[in-house]
This record gives C-alpha cells, sequence and structure tokens, in this order.
C-alpha cells in the first residue's frame, strides 16, 4: 500500500509504504470504514467483516489497514511482518519492500538497530536507592530526547517537524557523553541558520529551509551556550574553526514581529564557528532603560510576545543567561588567543550583573522583566505573576548573583512555586487572568495551564539545579524526584489524575484548580535532555571534562553510596560513590577518588580507550 501527498512543496515526490508477510488480502485507507461510525479502536466495526473495500484516495480520514488471513491448527503459531517505510520514489520503494519481505533480512535490520540503540543507551547506566531514578535515567530519558525530540520533533500534541534553533540546542546537550559527534553536527548545522547580521531563523524546516526570522530575544544566545558546553566537555577547540555560511534575508519591518520564508544561503560571506557565535553575542548585547537587555518579542517564554513590543521592554532572566554566556564564552576566547575580547566580554559581564542588582532586586527575589512603559513583572506588588522562577534559578546557575541574595531568591521561589502536596513546582504564580499589562498569548491559556503560572516541567528543572549548585541538595533532590513522571502515576488514583505516560517526562502538568496534578504534553518536550542532565551531572557529579571525567556529586543524605556504569569507547569505569567519615575536606567537591587502586589527583580522573574494566572508587564527605 503506497501513500504520497503530491501538494507538499518538499516532499511531493516521497513515497510512504505499508507492506504485509504473508502478502495481504485486502486493504482499506478509510479510516472510518475500519473503526466504523462512532466506533473505537477497542471493538473496530472492520473485524465483523470478511474483507476490506479497497477504498482510497484524497479527501478522507486516512489510515493503513492491511488483512491478510492465516490459518492456525490448534497449537500452531504463525510469524507476521508488517513494515512500514518511505522511499525516494517507487522503484525505492519496490527495492525495499523486496529486501524486507525476507524474515531473515528483517531479522538481521532489526538485531542492527536494537545493538545501535543498546550502545547509544547503555554508554552510561546508574544505580542509585531509589528505583525511579534508575528507570528514568538507564534508557528512558535519552531515548525521548532523541527519538522524539531531535530526530521526530513531532508528537500527538505538537505535530511540527521543524527544527526549533533554541529547542533542539538544548536537546543535543544530553549527548554529550554517549553521542558526541551529533551534537558536534548539530551545532554546524544550527549556525547555518544564522544571518549575516547575527539573529536566527526560529525554527525551519528541512530541505528547504523554510521558517522564520522573528524578534525573539534569546534564540540566537542558545548557539554560544551549547558551543561552550560542547568544547568544555569534549575539549574539541577545532570545531570552532569550522566554515560555516550565513543566511541572507530580508529584515524585519519596523511593524513586523516576525516573518515566514526561504532564505538564502549566503555564496559570499561565511564565518568560523566562533565568529557565529561572536556575532550571536554581539547582536544580543541589547540594553534598555534599566540597563538590561531587551525582551523583543519573547524570550525562553514565548509567550510574553507584548512585554517588549514596542522595543522598550527588557528580560531580567535573559540579563542572567547573558551573563553564563559571557562568562564561559570569555575562558574560550583566553583559550583561542582571543584574549583581548574575553575581557571585554568579562568587563560586560561584570556591569550587567551591576544593573541587575541595582534594579531587578525586589527583596526577597529578582523581578523576571520590565514592560515597555517600565513598569516591573514579577514583583512583590505586583497582583499576577508576582514571583517567576526563572530569574531565581538563573540568578544562581550563572553564579553572577550576589551569594545571600541567590539564596534568598531560591528559598522565596520554594516557598511560593513548589507545591509538594500536588507534585508541582510551578513556572510563577499567580496566573494571568486580570492584569492591566498585556504581557502576550500566554494569557490565552487558562490560568494554570502551561506557560500561565502551571507546571513548566523545563523550568521546574532549572529550579533544581539551581538548588544543586549552591549546596541546597536536599532540596534539589526532592524537587527532581517531585517531578519525576513514574512519581507522578505510582498509584492508580495518581495515574487517573496524570492521564499521561508515566515513562516519559512531561512539558507541562497543570495547576488549574480542578484539573492539579494533570498531566499537559508528553513526549515533545526539551525537558527531557534536561532532566537526563540534572541527574547525570548536578547530582551524580559525572561531568565530562574533555578527555577526563570530574566528579562534583551532590547526593542526598539518605543515600549511602550509588554506582555509575560508563562507557568511553571500549573501556569500561566502574565508579562507586559511597559517604567516609574520614574525609573532612578533600578534592574540589569534597571527595577523594582512586582508579584501579591508585588515587587520583584533585575530583577527576583521565579517560583512557584501552578496553578494559576500570574500578574507580569516590569517597565522599559525609552530609
Amino acid at each position: 500500500m503506497l501513500a504520497r501527498n503530491y501538494l507538499h512543496p518538499d516532499y511531493g515526490g516521497y513515497v510512504a509504504f505499508a507492506a504485509m508477510s504473508p502478502a495481504a488480502s485486502s486493504f482499506t485507507a478509510d479510516r472510518t470504514e475500519f473503526i466504523g461510525r462512532n466506533g473505537s479502536m477497542s471493538r473496530p466495526a472492520a473485524m465483523h467483516r470478511e474483507t476490506l473495500s479497497g477504498r482510497s484516495g484524497m479527501g478522507q480520514d486516512p489510515c493503513i489497514t492491511l488483512q491478510t488471513v492465516v490459518v492456525l491448527e490448534p497449537h500452531e503459531t504463525a510469524e507476521i511482518i508488517m513494515v512500514l517505510g518511505q522511499g525516494s520514489n517507487i522503484e525505492h520503494v519496490r527495492s525495499l519492500v523486496s529486501k524486507y519481505k525476507e524474515p531473515l533480512q528483517i531479522e538481521a535490520s532489526l538485531a542492527k538497530t536494537c545493538a545501535w540503540w543498546d550502545r547509544f543507551l547503555e554508554t552510561v547506566q546508574v544505580e542509585t536507592p531509589d528505583p525511579a531514578v534508575n528507570i528514568i535515567m538507564n534508557r528512558w530519558l535519552l531515548y525521548q530526547t532523541l527519538a522524539c525530540r531531535f530526530w521526530a520533533r513531532t508528537a500527538f500534541y505538537q505535530s511540527g517537524g521543524a527544527f526549533g534553533f533554541r529547542d533542539q540546542l538544548q536537546d543535543v546537550l544530553a549527548f554529550l557523553h554517549a553521542a558526541p559527534e551529533i551534537t558536534r553536527e548539530f551545532l554546524l548545522t544550527a549556525a547555518s541558520r544564522q544571518f549575516v547580521e547575527g539573529d536566527v531563523q526560529h525554527w525551519w524546516h528541512p530541505p528547504s529551509g523554510a521558517g522564520t526570522r522573528t524578534r525573539s530575544s534569546d534564540d540566537l544566545l542558545w548557539l554560544p551556550y551549547a558551543v561552550i558546553r560542547y568544547v568544555n566537555a569534549t575539549g574539541d577547540y577545532e570545531i570552532l574553526n569550522a566554515k560555516v555560511p550565513f543566511l541572507n534575508g530580508r529584515p524585519l519591518e519596523a511593524n513586523e514581529y516576525d516573518i515566514y520564508f526561504v532564505p538564502n544561503s549566503s555564496t559570499m560571506e561565511q564565518g568560523t564557528l566562533f565568529e557565529h557565535c561572536r556575532r550571536a553575542i554581539e547582536k544580543g548585547l541589547t540594553s534598555g532603560p534599566h540597563g538590561l537587555p531587551l525582551i523583543g518579542t519573547g524570550d525562553w517564554n514565548d509567550g510574553f510576545t507584548r512585554i517588549g513590543a514596542k522595543g522598550r521592554g527588557e528580560s531580567v532572566w535573559l540579563a542572567w543567561f547573558i551573563i553564563d554566556i559571557l562568562t564561559g564564552f570569555s575562558n574560550l576566547c583566553a583559550k583561542t588567543g582571543d584574549e583581548n575580547l574575553g575581557r571585554i566580554y568579562l568587563r560586560r559581564a561584570a556591569e550587567l550583573t551591576a544593573q541587575v542588582e541595582e534594579h531587578a532586586w525586589d527583596g526577597k527575589w529578582y523581578h523576571r522583566a520590565y514592560f515597555d512603559d517600565g513598569s516591573p513583572l514579577g514583583a512583590h506588588e505586583s497582583s499576577e505573576a508576582k514571583i517567576d522562577s526563572l530569574p531565581q534559578s538563573w540568578a544562581a546557575i550563572c553564579g553572577a548573583a550576589e551569594p545571600e541574595r541567590a539564596k534568598t531568591a531560591l528559598a522565596s521561589a520554594f516557598e511560593h512555586l513548589v507545591r509538594p502536596k500536588d507534585q508541582l513546582s510551578l513556572l510563577f504564580t499567580p496566573p494571568f487572568e486580570h492584569t492591566d499589562h498585556d504581557p502576550g498569548y500566554i494569557k490565552a491559556y487558562p490560568p494554570g495551564v502551561r506557560e500561565n503560572g502551571g507546571q513548566y516541567t523545563h523550568a521546574a528543572i532549572w529550579l533544581a539545579i539551581a538548588h544543586a549548585r549552591m549546596g541546597l541538595t536536599t532540596k534539589a533532590v526532592e524537587l527532581l524526584q517531585m517531578i519525576n513522571p513514574i512519581r507522578y502515576a505510582d498509584s492508580a488514583d495518581k495515574a487517573r489524575k496524570y492521564r499521561i505516560e508515566p515513562y516519559a517526562a512531561a512539558a507541562d502538568v497543570y495547576s488549574l484548580p480542578g484539573r492539579e496534578g494533570r498531566g499537559g504534553w508528553s513526549w515533545y518536550t526539551g525537558s527531557s535532555g534536561w532532566m537526563y542532565r540534572a541527574w547525570l551531572e548536578e547530582i551524580l557529579g559525572i561531568v565530562r571534562d574533555g578527555s577526563a571525567i570530574r566528579v562534583e556529586p551532590h547526593l542526598p543524605a539518605n543515600w549511602p553510596s550509588c554506582k555509575v556504569r560508563y562507557r568511553f569507547g571500549q573501556a569500561s569505569y566502574e565508579i562507586e560513590m559511597l559517604r567516609d567519615d574520614s574525609i573532612a575536606g578533600h578534592g574540589d567537591n569534597g571527595t577523594r577518588i582512586s582508579v584501579d587502586g591508585v588515587m587520583a589527583e584533585g575530583n577527576a580522573f583521565a579517560l583512557i580507550d584501552d578496553g578494559t574494566v576500570h574500578s574507580v572508587k569516590v569517597a565522599i564527605r559525609p552530609s
């Protein structure tokens, strides 16, 4: 059975197919015929008929239904093979069907696929006292991030298929341990979606590259952010010299917030990845009335479309984010011989920090943003969105905030935004509903749904990371355990309330009264990659540092030990962490490490691809 969308501008020639072995005896492409009027998948109408009609064509609710007839004697079994695929044309499809009609070929291909996934997903395996952590960390989160978020880029809740500039740049950071080559390739792909002026496509569709040019203020900055993390993790400084072309395309008019078009890849201008990052940083270093970066028509929170639509609104979260990037990129500048640029960026980071501390501190937490008229968002006098988690989290994550303020801000966020009884870590509170200031399309969501005051899991993970960075391990682990999808469905009552998969991270969870704890979008969410990194790098403390592993654990007090199996090429490192009362303070984080019985210096050990199994003992100072 073949299917083609002739009207698609990019894929009109491609052919999808379904085939069976034994061969199908009848078929239909009409979903209504199969299910029946007012029918269901549990009792489809087609099961009461001997054959299917053979109906196909455009203008109906499409599906693929193939029927085959198998006669079984008592105790007899039969194997039925179903193949789904796509070819570049009909001839290609015929060759694929011919190849995969043989059971041995299918078995070999399936075994090859499973072996690839096993190697990818088992690069890092953890064993902690919490079974829910072990289940979600061993295979599930990484599978969700690669299969759905990065490759498919679609799910039932958001059938898109586009690459998001900021979205996939965050996703690929979860692959730094298992497949850094995927990360590397996408960094260069993302750089190729940058205009010569420094801004980027918010999202785009391959192969044409059709996408949107917007006034979103944070998209472009995720390129240097991701490059910093990749280079630090792999030691691959050569990537900074890779040449990548820029895009050419018409700029936005003064009255335009976004435009959709197919840009041209410049044949005249290209730059190194370092230059692409520099242009992104320079373009992102805007300044408003408070000396803070302009929010444009949205930052990480896409729903804030009208906070700065007139060109004067500012983002406090974006300030912390830029500070983090300026600091990290200055280190790359020093390593690549551009010390002067590095000093400039450090000075700008210090200046921006001073502006945040002078203008955005509200007494117990940091403001979230400023409207075009200068009114603060996320202030104690605000009737709605009084406190937002993002600036509190990133004040700690970037490490630039005044330490006591950072701790106070996190305490305020935990007090006002975390609701353990409902297993919720809210993005902000109260939700938008009656405010005179129009923040943007975010108000189209009901109060307590998605970004409008619900739990946005992406941000909830950042709040947990922030607590870990400040040494507040108990709360960091409490937050991560609370939002583990398994914990939302570990009883029948909770599963009925949650209503989505317990093995995939959810993008959001409702705080809407009467619907508290109901899961929102699942599978297609950037929170899966961040959740994986939070547990592995922030709690277990397994941080890749070039050709070494740096161990900086933040284990909860009720974990006496844990284990991590880390594969590096053909070598395997069996890492066991144990609390040791004899350690008063050793290394950089109260740890003492030995590899195969030999003491290591500091809190790191070298990775050697020698094909052997190494025993790593990490003694940890008691909590």
